[in-house]
């Protein structure tokens, strides 16, 4: 067997021979140069990410029209050269000159950074965007950008290239009504990908107006040469505002209750626009927003939801009986299990924390946040009498299902701790105990894991199989799952625990690899552990130490010449390949057989062997060393979470209750499915 090392997961840099740091090495760059020279530092990077993010800044300043009462429809043509325009009915940028720039000041919201009505003199009382810097950074990096605006009775017009103006603003024709609309073509010198994604597009303008109610957002899809259709338009509008959000995120869900609790008032500046309801799902779903963006780790206006959830349902639990004196408070865990939440607020002076505005920094949102709804939650439980007590109930389930969760894991890891140092019997572990510098392979089966364990480098590689289909976890709670043999070897070997005892510092492995057969039970099997790590161990996921193991699906031989195959797009090219590799052989007639004239034999063109492997217990180990666990040559996906909505419902719909969404889903993809094995 071939010397098996894992290759470093880090190099150590020389530091530079060169002490020299004076005046001379200080750059200074001015106008848009900075955006151009960091691109990542305004837009997060120059793949698809950063791309669609230019979309975002030009859409945001129409958003900031509409928040401050000035526009009503908003329309994003994605055009042919992979250009987009966003137009809207907003009061149009300000073409007349500039006193500080001396220059239209259309110019210079266009070419200056920190440059426009964000900052101060009554331009908008609450905004969003990328630190104020939106039209400008997309000029910087698009190829070519055109500048329209409507207002003072004309259509004024500035052309750019590269961050450059082509000449000045000037007025080209008479206009009626106001408005803006930026076209502009992203520069191919900067961005690695320029196809602009329909989907994702879509996604995030139904987001705005959810967030941004009564204003309706338009997306056309022009390219190819496409005309304006049913077909590739896409309108999106609201009056419901977060209450619409939520009802769109409970699709697929059975509620609890039967109202919808919503309140949107404004309170010391702030504005706070409130929705939720229960579901009979075991999960909490909770977003927040601040100014319409979306906070992804949350911060003061999710804390002082969080404490008014808590406090108002505990007060009506309290109230009404279904607490006694002597029971327990209901938890912030147990209000919230089953929860569907939007919290968005509008704050004049938002304070992010990160370049990347993840979380709302603001303490004064706390207090605010946890008035406007304990006050509105507690009046709404009044008032819904019925849909109260359907809330309390299926909190105070939670409650005991979250005692008896809490017995059954304290239960499971005594058990672990006496059958040694916490790890299940069938766990082949490895050598080292480094984290960073070891790997878990989740196989499916006995006969894969002895190949597995066989096949391995001991040094770094552990193998724990798991006999048959692991439960279900979306439909179980905790308690349900550690009663589960395949999930409690699975959690102890890990070492991180599970539920509010998780902790990511202790997980025994760098790499989590799922190991599965290569057909309809291994992709099952595949997805109930992908269902498993996404409710429960989600930062494992977000870290980057989830992988799944790319096993091959042909092994084809031609003579001596061995390759794998791993698709069957891949089969085809690697039989040529071989193929080709072989010499033609002279094959001599047969004893009788005249030669052909001219020749003294007949060419024998080499012919490839195809062997399929159902399952991996059908590779020796050595052939799953080569083709699947070599860290030099194996192939393995990286497990991510790109867009968490979209996984979530995805999840809901494959492994939920629900038969008929599934059966959909289902008939809707089943062309795409090629080589089904049954």
């Amino acid at each position: 067997m071939p010397t098996k090392k894992l290759p470093p997961h880090s190099t150590k840099k020389t530091p530079d021979s060169s002490n020299e740091y004076s005046a001379k090495q200080i750059v200074v760059l001015e106008g848009l140069a900075p955006v151009r020279k960091r691109p990542g530092m305004y837009i997060g990077n120059t793949a698809s990410e950063g791309l669609h993010h230019l979309v975002w800044e030009v859409v945001d300043n129409s958003i900031d029209e509409a928040m401050a009462g000035y526009c009503k429809h908003i329309t994003v043509t994605l055009l042919p050269k992979n250009q987009v325009m966003v137009e809207d009915d907003g009061r149009g940028i300000p073409v007349e000159k500039h006193k500080q720039t001396k220059k239209s000041a259309l110019e210079t919201v266009m070419t200056t950074l920190h440059a426009g009505g964000k900052f101060g003199s009554g331009g908008y009382k609450v905004s969003g965007g990328l630190h104020g810097v939106g039209l400008s950074v997309v000029n910087a990096l698009s190829e070519y950008v055109r500048a329209q605006v409507k207002r003072d009775g004309g259509l004024w017009q500035i052309d750019f290239s590269r961050g450059k103006p082509q000449g000045k603003v000037k007025k080209v024709a008479s206009a009626r009504g106001t408005g803006t609309m930026i076209t502009f073509q992203p520069d191919p010198q900067i961005f690695t990908v320029l196809d602009f994604d329909t989907r994702i597009i879509c996604d995030h303008l139904r987001q705005q107006a959810y967030l941004t109610k009564g204003v309706m957002i338009v997306l056309v899809d022009a390219r190819q040469g496409k005309k304006t259709s049913i077909d590739n338009t896409y309108t999106f509008y609201f009056e419901g505002g977060v209450a619409s959000y939520v009802q769109h995120l409970n699709y697929n869900k059975v509620p609890k209750h039967d109202t919808t609790f919503y309140i949107e008032k404004e309170q010391n500046g702030v504005n706070v626009e409130v929705a939720l309801r229960y579901t009979d799902e075991y999960k909490e779903t909770v977003y927040s927003f601040a100014n319409n963006i979306h906070t992804v780790e949350g911060g003061m206006h999710l804390v002082g939801f969080k404490t008014a959830l808590t406090r108002a349902l505990n007060s009506y639990a309290r109230k009404q009986g279904f607490l006694k004196e002597k029971e327990d408070n209901l938890s912030g865990d147990d209000v919230r299990e089953g929860l569907t939440a939007v919290v968005s607020v509008k704050v004049r002076n938002p304070q992010f924390e990160g370049q990347t505005k993840a979380k709302l920094g603001n303490v004064e949102v706390k207090s605010v946040v946890d008035q406007v709804t304990f006050e509105g939650l507690s009046t709404f439980l009044e008032e819904h009498p019925r849909d109260g007590d359907a809330i309390i109930g299926k909190c105070i389930l939670a409650q005991r299902a979250r005692v008896a969760a809490r017995t059954a894991r304290e239960s499971v890891l005594r058990k672990g701790a006496l059958e040694g140092f916490m790890l299940p019997g069938k766990l082949a572990d490895c050598s080292t105990k480094d984290p960073e510098n070891s790997e878990l392979y989740i196989v499916e089966g006995d006969s894969a894991g002895g190949s597995a364990k066989q096949g391995r480098d001991r040094n770094f590689q552990a193998i724990l199989p798991l006999r048959g289909k692991i439960l279900n976890v979306e439909r179980a709670r905790i308690d349900k799952m550690l009663a589960n043999n395949e999930i409690k070897s699975l959690i102890i070997a890990m070492g991180t625990n599970i539920g509010e005892q998780f902790d990511i510092e202790g997980l025994r492995y760098g790499r989590i690899i799922i190991m599965t057969d290569a057909d309809v039970d291994g992709a099952h099997i595949r997805t109930l552990l992908l269902t498993f790590f996404y409710r429960y161990f989600r930062p494992l996921i977000e870290k980057g130490h989830l992988y799944i193991a790319q096993p091959p699906l042909f092994r084809v031989q031609v003579g001596k010449e061995v390759a794998y195959a791993y698709s069957d797009n891949d089969l085809e090219s690697v039989q040529k390949k071989l193929i080709k590799s072989i010499p033609e052989r002279k094959k001599k007639p047969s004893k009788g057989a005249a030669a052909p004239e001219g020749d003294a034999g007949v060419a024998e063109v080499a012919t490839a062997s195809i062997q399929r492997y159902k399952g991996l217990g059908e590779m020796n180990p050595q052939q799953l060393w080569e083709t699947t666990m070599d860290p030099v040559r194996r192939k393995m996906m990286n497990v991510t979470i790109d867009d968490a909505e979209k996984a979530d419902q995805v999840f809901d719909v494959l492994m939920g209750d629900e038969v008929a969404p599934r059966k959909k889903f289902i008939h809707t993809r089943a062309k795409s499915v090629k080589n089904l094995d049954i």
